[in-house]
């Protein structure tokens, strides 16, 4: 099979809690103490999945890790007088937003013309920094063929790197050479920014990008400010296509126009602040939606039932899709247990250009094993959990378990 997009959702783990770590994340602030329920939630992202393999998309799949986490425990010399937010931390299920854990850059975009990925660094979060090296090894077991594959540890911690999240791809088809775009925040606002510059130029240079092909770009202070802690709240980009809020870019008309230069065969869709605020985007996650080319060739925008339901932003994608632009086709999903922690459609896959017969066939889904994967769910993902619950030992041998046994339904033991 030729090169295709692949996207891989993160199966959301048994520890799912609202210990609202994430600062500039209005939706993890806002639902911070409230009961979270871990089956329901592993079960929507479930859902979404197959949502996409039904539309007759290549679907991959990663798993979670660790948690509670061992290692950040000893780290912190854990004794039960820590900080509660720090023992939250240790139980964090973050790592289901799969849009976090690397950089990635098709084959057809590098110097040695393999798919390259770096492990992002997450540093700006304790809650997230923890997780690159779990997500290095799983990364190196689901894309092991070193003929096609590089997979590269996370850039030094000094700059701060959130993965695909702030990396956006543009190109003619996925097979072709692309446009790589690394978005940037600049400190000194009311939230952290928390892609550094010299994150994505390091990982520039790691994966042999054409610098000819390859921009880096400021967002917004503005929607920083707001709460788009990351790009993908504001812009998501497709093959030819980006769909961008009008204030996602610091300097918009330089970013459209640099942009042109390189992919003169661009499209954007600029979505007006008059008609949906930045407010309005970031609380209905508009823009993060996946953006994908269906087997027809038809761009399709699956968004989160929230931004279908909403008052202007729902009037907006009715207006798109009569308008017979470049996207025609708006899917709603339910993730709302993703939602209310901060993560929509877009923030629960990674997307990775390749052939999928290179990639290990235990993280790629089809119906059975899907149905496998719900068995494990249904059966050993806990109904609900409260933050306070976070220091009880039975709680964490359950949540072991019920990991280590879906990593055994999948043949995947050696990351426990």
């Amino acid at each position: 099979m030729p090169f295709t997009e692949i996207n891989f959702d993160g199966i959301i783990g048994p520890s799912h809690n609202y210990a609202g770590l994430s600062l500039g994340n209005l939706a993890s602030a806002g639902h911070a103490g409230e009961t979270s329920y871990p089956r329901a939630a592993a079960l929507q992202g479930l859902a979404k999945m197959r949502h996409n393999l039904a539309l007759g998309l290549p679907q991959g799949f990663l798993l979670p890790l660790p948690r509670p986490n061992p290692v950040f425990l000893d780290a912190i010399a854990a004794d039960g007088s820590e900080d509660p937010r720090l023992r939250a931390a240790a139980w964090s299920a973050s790592s289901m937003w799969t849009a976090n854990a690397a950089t990635v850059s098709p084959a057809p975009d590098s110097a040695d013309g393999r798919c390259h990925l770096t492990a992002a660094n997450l540093v700006t979060m304790p809650h997230r920094a923890q997780e690159w090296p779990d997500t290095v090894r799983q990364l190196r077991v689901a894309f092991a063929n070193p003929a096609h594959f590089a997979v590269h540890d996370a850039v030094p911690p000094s700059f701060g790197d959130e993965g695909a999240a702030n990396h956006m791809r543009m190109c003619v088809g996925h097979g072709a050479a692309g446009l790589e775009i690394f978005v940037y925040g600049k400190p000194g606002g009311a939230f952290p920014a928390r892609q550094h510059e010299q994150a994505g130029r390091v990982v520039a240079r790691r994966h042999g990008l054409d610098p000819a092909r390859t921009l880096f770009v400021e967002q917004n202070p503005e929607a920083i400010s707001a709460g788009a802690f990351h790009n993908d709240v504001v812009a998501v980009a497709n093959e030819r296509v980006l769909f961008a809020h009008e204030q996602a870019f610091a300097d918009p008309a330089g970013t459209f126009a640099a942009i042109r230069a390189a992919l003169p065969e661009a499209e954007i869709v600029v979505v007006p602040a008059e008609a949906v605020s930045l407010a309005d985007a970031i609380s209905s996650y508009l823009f993060n939606a996946q953006l994908l080319t269906l087997p027809s060739g038809e761009m399709a925008l699956v968004v989160p039932t929230e931004a279908a339901s909403h008052p202007r932003v729902g009037v907006w994608l009715e207006g798109m899709l009569a308008s017979n632009g470049p996207i025609r086709r708006v899917l709603p999903v339910d993730v709302r247990q993703s939602m209310a922690n901060g993560g929509g459609p877009a923030c629960l896959r990674l997307r990775v250009v390749a052939d999928p017969a290179d990639v290990d066939p235990r993280f790629m889904l089809d119906e059975a094993k899907a149905g496998r994967i719900e068995r494990v769910i249904e059966a050993h993902w806990l109904d609900a959990i409260r933050p306070q619950d976070l220091s009880s030992v039975a709680l964490a041998e359950q949540v072991i378990s019920a990991r280590a046994t879906l990593l055994t339904e999948l043949e995947l033991s050696e990351l426990v």
